[in-house]
């Protein structure tokens, strides 16, 4: 066992904070490595956040079941956490989820990447006729990564108000992490074959598939294996929360596209300790360069490590 895996599995259930700390930054010592980039976290403004915990704390018809936020400190103690994690760079990754509102989160978060500049500069879009414009002045502004949640915002991934804005970021080759699975409650905008058509229509794009896809990990591994710039990102799969069923060839066709798998938490709006991500990777048992490829070098190649 090596000295990563046994930081993470020392470091799990009932923690305390230095014990997390220990173990996650002897996770990544362990394996070399001068921290961790994690392309799937959160930062919202103080309201809207608040609103979405509460959607949790509530276990709303869109969460499915009891969801106990385990990080709850103010933004400023958030981004402290990661910090102590050794967490190198983060997203803010808002999601827009009407029409209008997307300004307003891409204000909040470019505020955010001055603040914190190790930070990924996050931006969001809705199918609106404003979507093309905004999303050309991100891109040109300098945002790093953009986020949408169709399961959140219910809408089709391939509306026709987003096909300029496909386009855009087919050209620029800025990352779009995506939720479209049906986890952790599906409706009719879920699932692989809305983002198997925009794929069609735009093959140049870089998308990252939030959670793995899950449930429908080998559709949406597929697509990243036909399309070379599609990643896929760890967020909640192989912790024991997440409930699910895995496929039993997912892991060989994981450790054959080890180079498009990504490191991704959900933190702060997790219900166990940061490390049990990285236990539930560790534990799979791909091996050490596996390991340093998701959680820092494919990162890095897709958004650039800090200096």
């Amino acid at each position: 066992m090596t000295e990563a895996v046994e930081a993470v599995e020392a470091g799990a259930g009932e923690v305390s904070w230095a014990q997390e700390v220990e173990a996650v930054t002897g996770f990544w010592r362990g394996l070399g490595l001068p921290g961790l980039l994690d392309v799937h976290t959160h930062f919202l403004p103080d309201n809207i956040q608040r609103r979405v915990w509460a959607q949790f704390d509530e276990a709303g018809p869109k969460i499915g079941r009891p969801w106990p936020i385990r990080y709850r400190g103010s933004v400023e103690e958030r981004v402290e956490q990661l910090r102590e994690l050794g967490v190198r760079r983060f997203s803010t990754l808002p999601y827009a989820h009407r029409p209008g509102i997307a300004d307003y989160l891409n204000d909040w978060a470019a505020q955010f990447k001055q603040q914190v500049p190790e930070s990924v500069w996050s931006a969001t879009f809705y199918p609106e006729p404003e979507a093309g414009a905004y999303v050309s002045a991100g891109i040109e502004a300098g945002v790093e990564i953009f986020k949408v949640h169709v399961q959140v915002g219910e809408f089709d991934l391939d509306d026709p108000l987003l096909d300029p804005v496909w386009g855009l970021l087919a050209e620029a080759g800025t990352p779009v992490v995506v939720h479209a699975g049906h986890a952790p409650v599906g409706n009719d905008f879920t699932g692989p074959a809305p983002m198997a058509r925009v794929l069609a229509a735009h093959p140049r794009l870089r998308l990252v598939v939030a959670h793995l896809g899950a449930p429908d990990y080998l559709d949406f591994l597929a697509l990243a294996e036909r399309y070379d710039r599609v990643h896929l990102d760890t967020t909640m799969v192989f912790t024991d929360f997440w409930p699910t069923t895995y496929p039993d060839e997912l892991l060989v066709r994981l450790a054959d596209r080890g180079d498009r798998i990504l490191l991704g938490t959900d933190f702060p709006t997790i219900p166990y300790p940061y490390s049990h991500q990285l236990e539930g990777l560790a534990r799979l048992d791909l091996g050490d360069d596996w390991l340093r490829a998701v959680c820092w070098h494919n990162a890095a190649a897709l958004l650039g490590a800090p200096a």
